[in-house]
Formats: structure tokens, C-alpha cells, sequence
């Protein structure tokens, strides 16, 4: 007996969703930063063994959208509710049910299966027990068919516990994908998220938010990987903070980009990264589409 199954991964911005996944996973497929908004697609982590394959999906975190981009991004977190064989609904210790109450109403409607993983415990200040036991029973009211499981992904406490029953629920199914097969992205995504993480990582404000990765060439020779990447930004002088005095960021984005790639890739690789600005790129469809954002 096989089991196969979509297991999707939805909630707010910041709850930890991309931390899981990958620890989930076993790879490091998605972007894990302090900062929110850090997921833009809709992100697959195929974790296989001899008996079942899980696909796991990383979603945007759920926002009201300002601008196309976050339109899509909503796109992708509710698009996880139709094909999902088992939700995943990821709050934390300090988000109450009310935020984005419109996307927990459609979450309530589903007949599959519903894990609510009340995520960083850790976190939690005074008696741990009594103040779980009542966000434990808040969340049994709003869903009260979901089983509900407190977590701490960055700790890796009770995640094993959320596998196993992942494992009990899956349906008999052959895989969708050949086993050997840990996501349904290209490698040129995953250089695209990098540089992106390591901007979020050290740009401030806005400008991690208005950057938008591309790559241009990606040719692989034997021991090496030649990158090049454009990074798109929306105004002028947000080319100028990008790039830093005399290109000093610049480099360093670069660079600490270069070194998680060669890890990711387990190759030498050589990227050169340009700058260029798309005016108002996150509200053009036409951008949006170019970019692989996909709006239909």
C-alpha cells in the first residue's frame, strides 16, 4: 500500500510556515527570515520514502493586497485550500483568530482533514499551560473539526508528532512525482530566492519588499555554475541604496549570495549581479507575468 498526498501550509504573515516546511521537508526550499512577506509563491517540498510521497506547499503569508503582486500572492495561499488532501493552518502565540477572518471563514468550509499548529511556544511568557490550554480552546471553537498541536518549528519540538499523523492521513495513492524528485521548482527559482533572502536580510524599510530577482544566464559546466542576475528595483534611488557607495552592498548581497548557492548547489559558482529599475513593477500585470508571477 502507497501514499500520496498535497499537504498544504497556510496562515498569516510571520507565523513561521517557511521555517516548518523545511524542516518538514529536510531541504531548505523556502525563504526563512525574521521579516515578513518573505514567501511569494507557492513553494513545493516533496519529502519521499519507499512507502509514500508527501508534497508539501509553502504559501504566501494571508494579507489584504495592496498591489498585484499581493493580489497573487493571496491567489496562491487560496489556491492551497482547493487541492489540499491535508491543511495545515499555522497561527502562533500572539496572533489572535480575528486577523483575516474572511480567510479562516473559507478554511472552515473544508471536508479535508485540518492540523492547527499553534507555532513558537517557546515564546511564550508566564504559565505556558494555562495560557496554551485557552488559545488551544479558542482555536477548537472557530474549528472544531481540526486537531490542534502546539509547536515550536525554530526548536523542532512537537513537529515529529505533526509528521506522523501527516503520515496516518495521507490517502492510498501511487506518487505524483518520480521519487526522486524534492520540488516542482527549476534551479533558476531557487537563485532568484536566494539573492532575494539576502537582501531581506540586510536592506531596511521598503527596499527588500520593491525587489524583484531575475536570472538572465545560467550556464553549468562540469565543477561550475556562471550566474548572472539582474535585481529590479522601483525607483531610481532605490537602485543607488541597492548598490551602496562605491558598490559596497552591492558586493555583499553578491557574495553572501554566491556562498549559499554554492552550498545549495554543492558547485563553484560565479554570479554577477546587475541592478536595473522597473518602474512600479508590483503594480503591472505585464511585469507581474514576465516575472513568473502567474495572474490567470
Amino acid at each position: 500500500m502507497h501514499r500520496s498526498g498535497f499537504v498544504n501550509i497556510v496562515g498569516n504573515p510571520n507565523v513561521g510556515k517557511s521555517t516548518l516546511m523545511n524542516l518538514l521537508v529536510g531541504e531548505r526550499i523556502s525563504i526563512a527570515t525574521f521579516k515578513a512577506q518573505t514567501t511569494r509563491h507557492r513553494i513545493m517540498g516533496i519529502l519521499n520514502t519507499p512507502e509514500m510521497q508527501i508534497c508539501f506547499s509553502d504559501t504566501p503569508g494571508v494579507l489584504k493586497p495592496n498591489y498585484k503582486l499581493q493580489e497573487q500572492m493571496l491567489q496562491f495561499s487560496e489556491s492551497a485550500l482547493q487541492d489540499a488532501d491535508v491543511l495545515l493552518y499555522v497561527t502562533d502565540t500572539v496572533e489572535t483568530p480575528e486577523k483575516n477572518a474572511e480567510f479562516l471563514e473559507k478554511v472552515q468550509q473544508l471536508k479535508v482533514p485540518i492540523l492547527v499548529l499553534i507555532n513558537k511556544i517557546d515564546s511564550i511568557k508566564g504559565e505556558a499551560t494555562a495560557i496554551l490550554a485557552k488559545m488551544v480552546e479558542q482555536w477548537h471553537a472557530i474549528l472544531p473539526q481540526a486537531e490542534i498541536y502546539p509547536i515550536s518549528a525554530l526548536h523542532k519540538f512537537g513537529v515529529d508528532q505533526v509528521l506522523n499523523r501527516i503520515k496516518e492521513l495521507l490517502p492510498e495513492s501511487p506518487a505524483y512525482f518520480d521519487k526522486d524528485a524534492w520540488t516542482d521548482k527549476p534551479a533558476r527559482f531557487f537563485v532568484t530566492e536566494i539573492i532575494r533572502e539576502k537582501i531581506l536580510l540586510y536592506y531596511d524599510k521598503e527596499i527588500p519588499y520593491s525587489v524583484e530577482a531575475v536570472v538572465e544566464s545560467f550556464k553549468e559546466e562540469e565543477k561550475l555554475i556562471r550566474i548572472e542576475a539582474v535585481i529590479y528595483v522601483e525607483r531610481e534611488s532605490q537602485k543607488g541604496i541597492i548598490i551602496g557607495h562605491q558598490g559596497v552592498a552591492l558586493k555583499r548581497v553578491s557574495t553572501e549570495a554566491r556562498k549559499e548557492l554554492e552550498r545549495f548547489f554543492g558547485k563553484k559558482i560565479f554570479l554577477q549581479c546587475y541592478v536595473k529599475v522597473d518602474k512600479d513593477w508590483r503594480s503591472s500585470e505585464k511585469a507581474m507575468k514576465q516575472y513568473g508571477y502567474d495572474l490567470e
